[in-house]
């Protein structure tokens, strides 16, 4: 008996997908592990040293980063990706206004996390940042993407003061 595409997309558990940002040449000892269970990891910029990334990209799942603005490394400055349907704009600084399209514009650089929809029902999202925070914690974001379009965020502190 076929399997309906309703019930089959179900059982299917959405992508969980980690963003971080601003790692500032640090890589903390329990990060890796935190994402070990990414499917992907996204990388919002301020990487500085890609030598950084090395315990990251050993976890053998994709690694998407996008340049930050202390970065001399040749990462793209934006990218759009599209998962479940949803389509998603990643920039180390945000823009002004979100790009044609873009249903979530996730950025870094103020260090400071942020989850909030503007007034065209775009998601802006900021995980904060994994070192250097100008606000009180660090920390990156669980960003869950369903094989229906359904979009989940969830902080999560990792630490407080410099890092």
């Amino acid at each position: 008996m076929p399997v309906s595409p309703r019930s089959s997309s179900a059982s299917v558990p959405p992508r969980r997908i980690a963003v971080i940002s601003d790692t500032h040449d640090r890589c903390p000892a329990a990060l890796p592990v935190l994402l070990a269970a990414a499917d992907e990891i996204w990388h919002l910029g301020d990487v500085c040293d890609p030598a950084t990334l090395v315990e990251l990209e050993a976890l053998g799942v994709p690694l998407r980063v996008v340049r930050g603005n202390n970065d001399e490394h040749p990462w793209p400055l934006v990218l759009r990706l599209e998962r479940g349907g949803r389509h998603f704009h990643l920039e180390h600084i945000a823009p002004r206004r979100a790009p044609p399209g873009a249903a979530f514009v996730l950025s870094g650089h103020t260090h400071v996390p942020s989850d909030t929809t503007d007034g065209q029902g775009v998601r802006w999202l900021n995980p904060g940042c994994i070192t250097r925070p100008r606000a009180r914690v660090r920390g990156f974001a669980w960003l869950t993407v369903g094989v229906d379009g359904a979009v989940g965020w969830a902080p999560v502190e990792i630490g407080t003061g410099p890092g």
